[in-house]
């Protein structure tokens, strides 16, 4: 895929460091060779013992928790930074050697640029891993987590379109201020990682009062604080699905609408509709699911659906490596 290949283009430009936790996973093992052989990003494997077999091509970057030379080094530093400081050294040491907590870490301490977990793992110990060790962005009220779907050619672009889900990884029942902050993560990072201006769709089963009810009003709340919030992003709502991603429904129901039919950003009412809908997708239509990312942390640490392929992976390492570089601006407050 055309996009794919621009990922892994623009991040080998960043020569980014990438640790990957699961080195047991024999998917795992395949996109560190997937990205070793295309070069750019330095991969780091986690292996859990050193009995495991791992290719000597590796030349180093492979690295076991419980028995790293720099695992000292991390305890002190997991100590430093808990809130509660009655840690002793020797469950400091216990912790930093767990490969979720070793690899935000290595990422804390600077000797990895960011973390890619969940092939193995639930997201909420991913998650829970991240904040311990890296914690949450100065700008930022929440962690939320998007897919970015790389689905094929609906809208008469040559090849495919890339569309981000959010959230549709992290935050389960969002209320109209926490919806307002996702599509402003979101928006910031679609930018960084996709590199076009989002479009977005706050999405309902109603289109623009077309049906009412609390969870109608929910979406249209969040529309209106981020437009106070972002008004020179294009972004509308509510809108339902089709609306929102096909241009001739959109002109219909939506003529006036700045995003209706062409928007890349859909933001999803609750966990269970965006999770819902990226699984459909991915499984359905074919298309390539990355993530879920986590945006608002203050380094890059992403997670991975434990249905990920070795391609899916490797191009969440390439998302961690941009991530890690790029300077996304602010977009809106």
């Amino acid at each position: 895929m055309a996009f794919l290949q621009k990922l892994a283009e623009r991040a080998a430009e960043s020569g980014g460091r990438v640790v990957l936790v699961e080195g047991q996973d024999e998917r795992v093992r395949e996109a560190v060779l997937r990205l070793r052989r295309s070069g750019g990003i330095e991969p780091i494997l986690l292996m859990p013992d050193t009995s495991l077999d791992g290719p000597a091509a590796w030349n180093g970057q492979l690295r076991c928790p419980a028995e790293d030379p720099e695992l000292d080094r991390y305890a002190e530093l997991y100590r430093q930074i808990q809130t509660k400081k009655t840690l002793t050294p020797e469950v400091a040491r216990r912790r930093a050697a767990d490969p979720l907590i070793f690899a935000g870490l290595m990422v804390r301490a600077g000797d990895a640029d960011g973390a890619v977990a969940g092939a193995a793992n639930a997201t909420a110990d991913v998650i829970r891993a991240a904040l311990r060790t890296i914690g949450i962005a100065p700008q930022a009220k929440m962690v939320t987590g998007a897919f970015y779907m790389v689905v094929p050619s609906f809208r008469g672009t040559p090849e495919h379109e890339v569309l981000t889900f959010a959230d549709a990884g992290v935050v389960p029942d969002p209320d109209a201020e926490q919806l307002m902050e996702i599509a402003r993560q979101t928006a910031i990072m679609r930018r960084a990682i996709v590199g076009d201006e989002p479009r977005i769709a706050f999405l309902s089963f109603s289109t623009l009062g077309s049906a009412e009810s609390p969870a109608v009003k929910k979406m249209r709340r969040a529309h209106d604080l981020f437009r106070e919030l972002c008004p020179q992003v294009a972004a509308d709502g509510e809108l339902q699905a089709d609306a929102a991603l096909i241009r001739h429904v959109g002109q219909q129901k939506a003529p006036d609408s700045p995003v209706a039919g062409h928007a890349n950003v859909l933001i999803f009412p609750d966990l269970g509709a965006g999770n819902i809908a990226y699984k459909l997708v991915e499984r359905l239509a074919g298309a390539t699911a990355i993530g879920p990312v986590l945006h608002g942390l203050a380094r890059p640490y992403n997670d991975l659906s434990r249905g990920a392929d070795p391609e899916a992976i490797a191009a969440v390492a390439y998302v961690t490596a941009l991530m890690a570089t790029a300077a996304p601006g602010r977009l809106c407050g």
